[in-house]
């Protein structure tokens, strides 16, 4: 059947006058026929975050009387440590559902849907087809988290913002797997995982583009303009409860003595203003800044050594005893007074590592860790459980965020992900992506004032005044 959605109907003698009219394929679907995946993640918060949003997914269904849709929630999948890299999971996914449902709607914890809006939506398009659908985002520039691909017109490739939900059709689906299971999925980087996704299923034109709904949305949920939409994203930061206290974070910036003059002063003007309890370990004692040397050489590169020697000073005498660890680089801008608030959702009895989450070999196994720019979060636990592990590093200049990601893989620690931690600059996100966040780090200094990059995203300002006022209304 053909159905048309017009904006506007006006009467012209005895005849209807309709204009903006979208011409749409209707082909009946149930509820029943959309799988949702909830990009879930196995640090506790995390599981009742997405336990929530299932538990809202079914009170919908039961409201509009439908059969209720089979709701996945992906850290229970399987013991895969790749799954969340969404690519290894297609198989399975075909296999339980390649023949019976229509559509894969993957949706991130945070994610807030319209059930009977999105139904509506996705009616619209034939099923039967391959379809990619999201909410586009590009490139303003070729950037290194995406290996600069597309130099020439970055804005040429779209790529889902997972925040506003993103579907795949069964069609696509089945015929994914059968080039996953002809051609093994390549044991690489995963940094970027919306990109990736998005050109893997594009494969160099072979395969669909994403097709961008406009229902699909990453404007708050009350926001006037939500009406229209399927999908919106929640309007406030995490917060739950009392932020943690700047007295319980010990932080630790790596640096070293060619970099004492220029990356040190900038902490000092910025965000190290916020810190209650910080050190600077680096390769030469200055006492005017103070440094310390951990009697670790310095490297170009790696930093394994440095790190494990901040890990074993954590829990010595030498520091005051505190329930989080934060580790960053000389050339990290981050927020204090928001990464607090974060904390307050986190239980530090737990093992916890927290930041930007990347990956390495997952589609044949790997690992995940914590990629160091961002800022790598601890808990006293998770640095207590990693050194009695017997974990080191295999040379003074390994990857020591790799190194890490090995170890708490084998210790089946999980590696908790957190999209406000970056590993790169503001200019090196999409704008759309940047807007609907209230980013709590970004990385490197290079091309960019850094002062004025803290100022107009990280200071503290009405949000985080925001975040005080809400903590003392709850209490």
């Amino acid at each position: 059947t053909t159905i048309y959605f017009c904006r506007n109907a006006f009467k012209l003698n005895r005849t209807f006058i309709l204009t903006g009219c979208r011409e749409y394929l209707y082909i009946s679907m149930y509820l029943r026929d959309v799988v949702f995946v909830i990009q879930s993640q196995r640090n506790s918060f995390h599981v009742r975050q997405a336990e929530k949003l299932r538990k809202d997914l079914l009170l919908q269904t039961q409201a509009l009387q439908e059969s209720p849709p089979v709701i996945l929630l992906l850290h229970t999948l399987s013991d895969n440590e790749g799954d969340w890299s969404i690519l290894p999971l297609l198989p399975d996914l075909s296999s339980q559902f390649g023949k019976n449902s229509s559509w894969i709607m993957f949706l991130e914890e945070d994610t807030r849907v319209k059930l009977e809006k999105l139904h509506e939506v996705l009616k619209t398009f034939d099923r039967r087809k391959e379809w990619f659908l999201g909410k586009p985002l590009h490139d303003e520039e070729s950037t290194i988290i995406h290996h600069y691909a597309f130099s020439e017109n970055p804005a040429a490739f779209q790529y889902p913002d997972f925040s506003a939900g993103w579907a795949l059709s069964i069609p696509l689906v089945n015929r994914l797997t059968s080039k996953i299971e002809e051609e093994p999925l390549k044991s690489d980087f995963t940094i970027d995982l919306k990109h990736e996704v998005a050109l893997y299923i594009w494969e160099d034109g072979k395969g669909p583009r994403l097709k961008g709904v406009p229902e699909l949305c990453t404007i708050p949920e009350h926001n006037p303009r939500a009406q229209y939409c399927a999908t919106t994203v929640s309007s406030q930061s995490p917060l739950c409860g009392q932020p943690v206290k700047s007295d319980n974070i010990f932080i630790a910036v790596k640096t070293c003595k060619k970099f004492h003059s220029d990356r040190v002063p900038v902490v000092k003007k910025t965000w190290g203003k916020q810190a209650s309890l910080l050190e600077y370990y680096s390769d030469y004692a200055d006492p005017s800044i103070p440094t310390i040397n951990l009697g670790v050489p310095n490297t170009e590169r790696g930093h394994c050594g440095k790190t494990f020697a901040i890990l074993r000073r954590f829990l010595s005498s030498h520091v005051p005893n505190t329930d989080w660890l934060l580790i960053v680089d000389d050339d990290t801008l981050i927020s204090l007074p928001r990464l607090q608030a974060l904390l307050s959702c986190y239980d530090f009895s737990e093992p916890v590592c927290l930041g930007e989450r990347y990956g390495y070999g997952l589609g044949q196994g790997g690992y995940s860790y914590i990629t160091g720019g961002g800022g790598m979060v601890f808990s006293r636990e998770a640095v207590v459980q990693l050194l009695a592990s017997g974990c080191k590093c295999y040379s003074n200049d390994a990857p020591d965020d790799m190194v890490l990601g090995m170890c708490l893989n084998a210790l089946r620690v999980p590696v908790t992900h957190s999209p406000l931690f970056h590993q790169a600059r503001p200019e090196d996100y999409a704008k759309e992506f940047l807007a609907h966040q209230t980013p709590i780090s970004f990385h490197k200094h290079w091309n960019i004032d850094p002062i004025a990059v803290f100022n107009k995203w990280l200071k503290n300002d009405k949000h985080t005044e925001g975040l005080e006022k809400s903590t003392k209304d709850e209490l």
